[in-house]
């Protein structure tokens, strides 16, 4: 396997983007990842694209082809291929992406993400992000994504005492975080006070527990070390990419407080890195709602089981603590337009490795599908 770099990055802005087409947007995100790279479309041999209900959102299937038409690379033939994993298509299609240029197969890829949702009403919106979870035994006898939270975060509470406000917390630091990000949905401060006055959507998880559904597209091109090294003086490299899957459905799962493909892909991403959670300087993790990030302080290795919250109360995981986490407001203020939003993590991991903005040499990302069913940790280092 050879060492792989990114060598450019790219991101239209996150929200309700009605003055965008989908196309708009991916094709944003993607001229400026390849004049960040510095590179032209003829370098790119292959294209990998995270999207998780183009079908229905658009009624468009074939998403890879109008890609590739749509961005030129039609014309050269270039192989580019939809990639659907609920909330963790992006982070598959980068995973897709880095083992396509590891294996020797390919020396430059894109690996993009994109999800344009707003052309349909909330109640459509509901039934297709509920699809990631299991729809005969859970969606269908009324389990929506925020009631399975609720259940997560219910059993969290109660074994490991989490309150509501620790809760808040998170959603306070990411909005905070998000202020100083242009490409942030939500560039504003909130309080836990706002937090808790919200309302419930399946009691614990209100509405300022989480993300919303939003428009964005992001592009990550990745290039061989050879290449990397004449295309940029700062390339970042990607130290491993791992997947690991669990049961769709909760009813399934014997621990409802933890995840357990996140502790398996951790696991054999610390292992391909050789580091150790200690190690992790930076962090994009998956915070769909709330909990899921504090869940995620445990299952990857940054505090003991049953400590997330203190993490979060000690202010250990803000910009200045032990380890920032959601530098760039995350999916709950970054916004959380689901294929893109792996591969928008990646983009952010890499502008706070190689510009600085926070002092930090290696990064994590942390990308859920569904419930958990699929997660895909990446590791960065500059």
């Amino acid at each position: 396997m050879r060492r792989v770099a990114v060598v450019g990055i790219g991101q239209s802005r996150f929200g309700e983007l009605w003055e965008k087409s989908f196309r708009d947007i991916v094709i944003e995100a993607g001229v400026e990842a390849l004049e960040d790279a510095n590179i032209s479309g003829e370098e790119i041999e292959a294209i990998y694209v995270g999207n998780m209900s183009g079908g229905r959102y658009l009624a468009q299937e074939h998403i890879g082809a109008l890609i590739a038409d749509y961005s030129g690379l039609a014309e050269l033939g270039i192989p580019s291929v939809r990639v659907e994993a609920a909330d963790a298509s992006g982070g598959v299609a980068f995973r897709e992406a880095y083992l396509a240029v590891a294996s020797g197969l390919y020396d430059v890829a894109i690996a993009a993400g994109a999800e344009k949702v707003t052309d349909v009403g909330a109640e459509l919106a509901i039934d297709i992000m509920s699809s990631s979870a299991d729809r005969e035994w859970e969606y269908f006898v009324g389990a929506t994504l925020p009631a399975l939270y609720a259940l997560i975060a219910r059993v969290h509470m109660k074994e490991f005492g989490t309150k509501e406000e620790d809760m808040a917390l998170v959603s306070v630091k990411n909005h905070k975080n998000a202020v100083k990000n242009p490409k942030a949905q939500f560039r504003r401060e909130i309080s836990v006070d706002d937090v808790l006055r919200s309302p419930y959507i399946a009691e614990p998880i209100k509405v300022l527990d989480s993300a919303p559904i939003s428009d964005g597209a992001a592009v990550v091109i990745l290039a061989s070390e050879e290449i990397a090294k004449k295309l940029t003086d700062t390339p970042v490299y990607v130290s491993a990419v791992t997947q690991a899957s669990d049961y769709l459905s909760l009813q399934s799962r014997k621990d409802l407080a933890s995840f357990k493909a996140v502790k398996m892909a951790a696991k054999k991403a610390y292992k391909l890195a050789k580091i150790e959670a200690k190690d992790v300087d930076v962090a994009e993790v998956h915070d769909s709602f709330t909990i899921a990030e504090i869940i995620a302080y445990e299952d990857l290795g940054f505090c003991e089981k049953g400590e997330g919250a203190k993490m979060i109360r000690e202010g250990e995981t803000e910009v200045g603590g032990r380890i920032p986490v959601n530098v760039s407001g995350g999916l709950k203020a970054c916004g959380h337009a689901t294929g893109a939003t792996g591969v928008r993590q990646i983009v952010d991991l890499v502008r706070i490795l190689r510009d600085g903005i926070v002092d930090a040499e290696t990064g994590l990302a942390l990308n859920l599908g569904g419930t958990g069913a699929t997660a895909v940790v990446s590791i960065l280092r500059r």
